[in-house]
């Protein structure tokens, strides 16, 4: 983690100076908000680090120490440019009162954020203060996300022409800003994530072009594995989720290997490169679904399913499932990973919800908040709409109901990931590996060294089932379609975005996508 440098105290600068304020956007190329306000004249550039957001259940110390990776990064880019990153604590109004204060701007520049709820009340409350002020906020997309979209029909049109978009090159000055910045606080709770991706656009951009020139290559194959698919993945998703890389410039370079390799052997790049790309579409759909209902994030995405498992979550299942202590080994296997990495692949994302909810019958909202806190990668739109996804609750996705214990035995055939996070099952054969409880040796060793399984893996899954699916029957169908209609893809058998400029009558209906992997 490379230490943030304080700036010189220095007089107020001019009155017409704009203020840029950063959010999930720390880079300062293909910046639209930065060129838009360097445009305008002389820029601050600041962030606001506020203490309220991090105390949030759905926030965590890894994130913490991969922001101040990125801010260092930023700062020193901004330098570059003979500017500054001026870093200011507190709260987000606040901070703009008093700036404006002591330097009275005309004008704030931002790029518009798809955050979580607190986020969304603080941007609320920031805009009515501009107007109050006479501020004029200027918000600009950075993303395929659309603001006040009035439906899904033409939305892939709209996300995929602003992906076309000609990248923006940053300035190659900027003025002078030596306003000082306020010391960093480090009052996190401790987050012992030993194996935590380092943050900085200096850390993505060989993640980037390691991904398309070498790990990429089995990707398609690879990613669903917890072991191949941390290499074979482009781990590029805590950068695209605090914006030390655009969407934008990943899918353009991703376009251009593409062309690299057009009629060259078929040795996987082609397939791999296609499913890349339309990962990165995807996960510009499900921010989406966030920012047309931010409601997702708090309630059932279809409202017949509130109260279908209890809000309080049985305590003693919610702790063994973080903790990696259920039992169940291939489970505890990811659940360990993760708190030691901040990163699991998706299918092992998608298992550990799907066993929270229908195993354990847990609340997607207590297991969301804990995998929100473990991803250094946590993006809130990809996220609580996943929550939903993996839990059922949507009303327009089958439901998957992971076996667990085939999973292990499909995704680590040789054992070796289960193995060196359970390192208590080093005795039990590989036979018996996923499922100890079969093995005639398991009663010197469950409810001893490792812990006896806290449910029947195929009966609880089987009442799920009958629950899950005995609902599905009996739902409002008037809002099952006002789900499909706001948040739905519209896409055709094979997963791909269809033309929606066509006529309606053309376009096949909206299918289910809870088969759709976010592996980035």
């Amino acid at each position: 983690m490379r230490p943030l440098v304080p700036a010189l105290a220095a007089p107020s600068l001019p009155e017409m100076t704009s203020v840029l304020w950063f959010k999930r956007d720390l880079r300062i190329a293909d910046h639209p908000a930065l060129a838009h306000a360097a445009a305008l004249g002389d820029v601050v550039p600041l962030y606001i680090l506020e203490p309220d957001y991090w105390r949030l259940p759905d926030t965590s110390g890894r994130q913490f120490a991969f922001l101040q990776d990125c801010l260092a990064d930023l700062q020193s880019r901004l330098r570059g440019l003979g500017s500054d990153l001026v870093i200011r604590v507190g709260d987000a109004v606040q901070v703009l009162r008093d700036l404006h204060q002591s330097m009275p701007f005309g004008t704030l520049v931002s790029h518009e954020e798809t955050g979580n709820g607190w986020t969304y009340a603080r941007d609320t409350r920031v805009a009515a203060w501009a107007r109050a002020q006479g501020v004029r906020w200027t918000e600009l997309p950075q993303s395929g996300v659309v603001r006040r979209l009035s439906g899904r029909d033409g939305w892939a049109r709209q996300r995929n022409s602003f992906t076309a978009q000609a990248q923006i090159e940053p300035p190659s000055r900027l003025s002078p800003v030596t306003l000082p910045s306020d010391p960093v606080p480090s009052s996190l709770p401790p987050d012992h994530c030993p194996q935590r991706q380092d943050g900085g656009r200096d850390a993505a951009l060989p993640l980037l072009g390691g991904f398309l020139t070498e790990r990429g290559q089995t990707y398609r194959k690879a990613m669903s594995s917890p072991l191949d698919g941390a290499i074979a993945c482009s781990r590029l998703s805590p950068h695209l989720a605090l914006g030390t890389l655009s969407g934008r410039e990943v899918a353009q370079a991703t376009a251009t290997r593409q062309r690299e390799i057009k009629g060259g052997p078929r040795d996987g790049w082609a397939g791999s490169l296609k499913s890349f790309q339309s990962r990165l579409a995807w996960r510009d759909h499900f921010m989406q679904k966030l920012e047309d209902e931010p409601a997702l994030e708090h309630r059932c995405l279809h409202r017949a399913y509130e109260g279908m498992r209890p809000l309080e979550p049985d305590p003693g299942r919610l702790r063994a499932w973080r903790s990696g202590e259920t039992g169940v080994p291939f489970l505890d296997a990811c659940m360990r990973s993760l708190r030691a990495t901040g990163w699991l692949n998706f299918r092992m994302r998608a298992m550990v919800v799907s066993v929270a909810s229908y195993h354990l019958w847990l609340d997607w909202r207590a297991t969301g908040n804990h995998l929100a806190r473990m991803f250094t990668d946590y993006e809130p739109g990809i996220h609580w709409s996943q929550m939903q996804m993996q839990s059922g609750t949507t009303g327009i996705n089958t439901p998957r109901i992971y076996n667990p214990v085939k999973q292990g035995t499909d995704q680590d055939p040789t054992g070796a990931f289960t193995r060196r996070w359970v390192p208590e099952l080093a005795e039990v054969p590989d036979r018996y590996l996923q499922s100890p409880w079969m093995w005639d040796g398991a009663g010197r060793l469950l409810g001893k060294a490792y812990p006896e399984p806290i449910v029947d893996v195929a009966d609880a899954a089987r009442a799920a089932r009958q629950t899950i699916f005995s609902m599905r029957g009996n739902v409002d169908k008037g809002e099952t379609r006002r789900v499909i209609d706001k948040h739905a893809s519209r896409k055709d058998s094979a997963g791909q975005f269809v033309n929606d400029r066509a006529p309606r009558k053309q376009r096949r209906k909206p299918v289910d996508d809870a088969q759709l992997k976010l592996d980035l």
